[in-house]
């Protein structure tokens, strides 16, 4: 990525890492058909209402991996192929215990936590609970493919994560289908088939690293913890993942709004919830290809490269977005029906989606530019400006949520105030040039 023209080579790694994304949300979103069509309105509540709070854990998996990415990236550009080695070394071990750790933490405060915390309705909890505990079993399995994936798009490798996911969304399907739709296991069901998929997917995600590249191919004995190298992916990755738990801090406080709403409330945001995520996906991709393409670039010194890359990367991913978002309002209620929802909820829905369409637009206008903070070792500003649109959007949410001039409407229309504060703080601090600033080269 260091050399020829920049959006040729972002579009290059982009559409793998899009290519994934998209496949993960589809295995996603038919786990949710298929649990609300075979399982009931109930039970598609209770797995919606899990969203939030299983991504704060994923949060820590996704901000170390790509902490660790950053590092590794920036010493792949510099040809230092030892200390590659090393911190992809130190990296899978950091990522596995914390796996294992946040696995236990998870089970033991999960009935607190949706109790108290997110204020789930009585009458979804013990299939709230269930759900969650049988999912949080297989978070060391999300944990070290992230780890992985991680690695790999750091040398230029974004491809094979698709394959990976890929078999991942097959197996998921296809559990689904014989959990949920033929033995009637419910949420249960639902939650053994991501954990069977995704330990299936970093099966193959390991075969693959430790048999293509000779600098990976890790015996027991090649494994070494270095406490400065375990130190510098923690600081790395400690801004991003700070940033995602503060939007999933943020996104379970409006979960805990849309709960007081009821049960048709919670179906409808929970299937506005998976479809944001296919508006959201270019923007996504573009901010971890442009972790890695900035750090690769900073690591051989082309900072003006970097530039250029950024403009042309955040102009592709808001016309991807728009793209979609016209698709989106015109298959409102297709979409709607596809997820077997009662009618109240279905009305609820309609005007979520067609919001979002119009809302998200801000939003892939200014992401992409946190991969180039984070690949300039800057990632404490998305921090920044992901707290302030996130206070915001809650700030909103609480204020306005029993008005009469936006009433339950603000649950979606949040989006266009957080997100405004947002696109302001993150352009700001580019076209100020202070992310250029006292950037740290590889040792």
């Amino acid at each position: 990525m260091v050399e020829g023209t920049p959006w040729r080579h972002i579009l290059k790694f982009v559409f793998p890492v899009l290519a994934g994304s998209l496949l993960q949300q589809l295995y996603s979103t038919v786990d949710t058909i298929i649990v609300g069509n075979f399982s009931g309105e109930a039970a598609l509540s209770a797995v919606g209402t899990t969203g939030s709070f299983i991504f704060m854990f994923l949060a820590v998996a996704t901000g170390f991996s790509a902490g660790n990415g950053v590092v590794v990236a920036q010493c792949y550009g510099a040809g230092d192929q030892k200390q590659v080695k090393e911190n992809a070394s130190t990296g899978i071990l950091l990522l596995f215990g914390m796996g294992v750790l946040l696995t236990l933490v998870g089970i033991l405060i999960s009935r607190p936590a949706y109790t108290c915390f997110i204020a789930v309705p009585e009458e979804i909890l013990d299939l709230t609970l269930l759900y969650f505990r049988v999912y949080a079993l297989g978070l060391v399995f999300q944990f070290g493919y992230n780890i992985i994936a991680a690695i790999l798009r750091a040398v230029g490798d974004s491809a094979a994560t698709l394959y990976f996911l890929l078999i991942a969304s097959a197996a998921n399907i296809a559990l689904d289908l014989l959990f949920v739709a033929g033995f009637r296991w419910g949420v249960l069901g639902a939650a053994l088939a991501t954990d069977i998929a995704q330990a299936g997917s970093l099966a193959a995600a390991w075969f693959y690293m430790t048999r293509k590249y000779a600098v990976f191919s890790f015996g027991r004995k090649d494994f070494t913890w270095d406490f400065s190298l375990a130190k510098k992916t923690l600081a790395t990755g400690l801004p991003i993942a700070s940033q995602l738990i503060i939007v999933s801090v943020g996104l379970t406080l409006i979960q805990r709004a849309v709960n007081a709403f009821g049960q048709s409330m919670i179906a409808s945001f929970t299937v506005g919830n998976r479809i944001e995520q296919y508006i959201n996906l270019p923007c996504n991709a573009f901010q971890t290809t442009l972790a890695t393409y900035t750090g690769q670039n900073i690591g051989a010194g082309k900072t003006e490269r970097v530039k250029k890359g950024a403009r042309q990367a955040v102009a592709i991913s808001l016309t991807m977005t728009l793209c979609i978002s016209v698709l989106l309002w015109l298959s409102a209620d297709v979409i709607i029906q596809m997820f077997g929802i009662g009618k109240e909820a279905a009305v609820y829905c309609r005007a979520h989606l067609r919001a979002l369409a119009l809302i998200n637009l801000v939003l892939s206008s200014y992401i992409p530019l946190f991969g180039v903070f984070q690949g300039t070792n800057h990632a404490a500003l998305p921090m920044v400006t992901a707290t302030c649109a996130l206070s915001t959007r809650v700030a909103v949410t609480y204020l306005f949520r029993y008005s009469p001039f936006l009433g339950h409407t603000i649950i979606w229309w949040n989006g266009i105030f957080g997100f405004g504060v947002g696109f302001v703080i993150t352009w700001s601090y580019y076209l100020s040039g202070r992310w250029t600033k006292n950037v740290t080269e590889p040792q």
